[in-house]
């Protein structure tokens, strides 16, 4: 078939498109058709029409908007479900123009001409293979928009002969973080060798989304999944620039053709093994761990009993109220665990003097001052805002007098001031609470709650680095676990496991019940089994709702709805149990790649065991904002000061409500 500036290049039938990725598969959800390369003038597309309608055009464009408002040619696409990138890639009806006379209406394309598509090579950002022995090769061609075209299945083969055709038009690179996954670049050298610059989330045309992703990242997330799905599908395909391998025969590392794919060698995992939680850490043997000065001996102990350790109503609460206030201190890097006790009672009274030196700062601007200094202003409007809805339901902040809520906007106001470059940013307040609630004090929570920030503190910068890295390694790690699972996930167009942003951003805060997060914050803190144990606690998660998602049949945004509603469902003991079983069954496979070995703790010269959260010689301390001599006070709190460390006592034992999730 070849006219006037239209050339097929390229050719092949017997290559189906399956419509529907459940197991049993009816005859409607297999529609064989062609695949062609045609050059049209100076574009080559790649088209892909059913046999019975080979000879008519495809239904679905492709298209971008265009900068100058106007929109390109543009068809009806209705696949069963709302495709989450309508916001970057317009599909809908031709633009309607005025005073234009009627035409006939043409009859409806029939169910199957409305899967055709056609797209320009110019459009691909990445090509996805099959995994090795799941039966007929197929390749899901990505979009640089982030659209996953259906799979195409080739049932006489003939993958390796359309790659080798496209490379005289691409390059093809194997991507280094998934060797399924092909990533493409124009034969351009200069935009292949800054291909690798491309992964920012936002450009210099978006500054109102920078402006809101900063104030309200989670809501952000959720609500501009559809603008952003390029954003995790490319976290995914670099990290740190690592060289790639271009294909230079594109058929290396294709399987043979036709039938079924030669199964490769893959790493194999060892059993997964029973987890249990032992007993609580109680007052009594934190007691046997100090010396008579005061000092914490047999820290690594401690901290294993303080991982290990269960909540809630099988054993108590873990580490008792009490005993709480004081450990996380420690935890956190409030306290040295090389200190006597009245070392730290010196620790504290310095920090307690640093503390109202910063809060005096923000105290003292007077309402004109803040009137010429709009960052601070926002950043109040902000806090005030956050606290007015922070664990309501909770009786330690419920009430509008209530004396909480007060030292919640103190904390975080001060904290602008001794981080002025980060501020506030929404979330926060959902770190501090829990913190504030077990220390019942107003310096101590600040200092504790420091630390934390010292912890997570990049999960709120703009560049959203550590978000896109966190992504990435909990991809790979499912991936390793569980590749059935992300083969789904992917066929859901949600594997790029977007709906774990929240649950890394403020480590699962609004996931389980109050007193639960408790528990799993001083689990993490330890640092133990490694210092990605919340990645772990987000497989587990997922292995545990493993087999509803698989056998829901559930789309995208099926799966979105049902992990949110997840909230305040699970048990957090189960799911601690769940991500250290996968933790052990990875550890016990030699053959990891050494950048998971090295996610893990488990390469050379790492030591599973330690981890800079947990030791205060490693971890950074919490200095003033102008570095200023910490003073040695005769009285923790300065008597010229009309702001206190407020200490609350409740008349009654709390018992908490689980947090909100709005």
């Amino acid at each position: 078939m070849e006219s006037e500036g239209y050339k097929v290049v390229f050719e092949k039938d017997s290559v189906f498109l399956h419509t529907s990725a459940k197991r049993h598969q009816d005859q409607d959800s297999l529609i064989p058709g062609v695949i062609r390369i045609v050059e049209k003038g100076s574009d080559t597309v790649l088209q892909w029409t059913p046999v019975e309608e080979a000879g008519d055009a495809p239904q679905i464009v492709f298209s971008k908007k265009d900068l100058s408002g106007s929109t390109t040619e543009e068809v009806l696409f209705d696949p069963g479900y709302e495709p989450d990138w309508a916001v970057i890639s317009t599909v809908g009806t031709r633009p309607r123009v005025q005073d234009e006379p009627p035409v006939p209406v043409a009859p409806p394309p029939s169910p199957r001409g409305q899967w055709a598509f056609s797209i320009s090579l110019s459009e691909l950002k990445s090509i996805r293979k099959s995994r090795p022995g799941l039966g007929w090769s197929y390749l899901i061609f990505i979009t640089k928009d982030g659209v996953s075209l259906q799979a195409l299945h080739f049932h006489r083969g003939g993958t390796k002969a359309l790659l080798r055709a496209l490379c005289k038009y691409l390059i093809l690179a194997t991507s280094p973080k998934d060797s399924r996954l092909y990533l493409v670049y124009t034969h351009d050298s200069y935009a292949l060798s800054h291909s690798f610059d491309e992964l920012q989330l936002f450009d210099d045309n978006s500054s109102n989304l920078v402006s809101r992703f900063l104030q309200d990242p989670y809501t952000a997330a959720f609500g501009g999944f559809s603008k952003v799905t390029n954003f995790f599908r490319g976290a995914l395909h670099h990290e740190d620039g690592t060289a790639q391998r271009a294909l230079g025969d594109p058929s290396a590392g294709l399987e043979d053709e036709p039938g079924f794919e030669v199964i490769t060698c893959q790493v194999q995992l060892g059993e997964r093994p029973v987890v249990q939680r032992e007993p609580p850490v109680t007052e009594l043997e934190w007691e046997q761990h100090l010396d008579p000065e005061g000092r914490v001996t047999n820290v690594d102990r401690l901290r294993r009993r303080i991982f290990a350790g269960v909540s809630g109503a099988q054993a108590g609460e873990g580490l008792s109220t009490g005993l709480r206030k004081d450990v996380w201190k420690y935890l956190l890097g409030y306290y040295s665990w090389d200190n006597t006790s009245e070392e730290n009672r010196a620790h504290v009274r310095r920090k307690t003097d640093e503390y109202f030196r910063m809060k005096l700062q923000w105290k003292s601007v007077s309402e004109e001052q803040e009137q010429r200094n709009s960052l601070l202003r926002g950043y109040r409007s902000l806090i005030e805002r956050d606290v007015s809805r922070t664990d309501r339901n909770n009786k330690f902040y419920e009430g509008s007098e209530n004396p909480g809520l007060v030292l919640l906007n103190d904390v975080l106001m001060t904290y602008c001031m001794y981080n002025f470059d980060l501020g506030y940013v929404q979330g926060m307040s959902d770190l501090l609470s829990p913190v504030l609630y077990v220390t019942q004090n107003e310096v101590d929570a600040f200092w504790c709650f420091s630390g934390f920030m010292d912890l997570v503190h990049q999960n709120f910068e703009e560049s959203q680095e550590s978000m896109k890295r966190q992504l990435a390694q909990l991809t790979q790690l499912l991936r390793l676990l569980d590749p059935l699972l992300c083969d789904f996930l992917d066929s859901k167009e949600s594997g790029t496991l977007c709906f774990c942003f929240r649950w890394l951003l403020i480590w699962f805060k609004r996931e389980f019940a109050f007193t639960d997060v408790l528990q799993l914050w001083e689990v993490l803190w330890t640092g133990l089994p490694c210092p990605c144990f919340h990645l772990l606690v987000a497989c587990g998660i997922l292995d545990s709702e493993r087999e509803a998602l698989m056998n829901s049949g559930f789309g995208f945004n099926e799966i979105l709805k049902h992990i949110n509603e997840l909230t305040m469902k699970m048990n957090v003991n189960d799911i601690l149990c769940r991500a250290e079983a996968l933790y052990r069954q990875l550890a016990a496979t030699p053959e990891l790649l050494r950048p998971v070995q090295e996610l893990l703790g488990l390469g050379a010269g790492a030591s599973p065991s330690h981890s800079a959260s947990s030791d205060p010689a490693s971890s950074p301390q919490p200095l003033s904002p102008g570095q200023a001599p910490e003073l040695e006070l005769a009285d923790s709190i300065p008597p010229s000061q009309p702001d206190s460390s407020i200490e609350i006592l409740p008349t009654e034992d709390p018992s908490p409500c689980q947090s909100p999730s709005p």
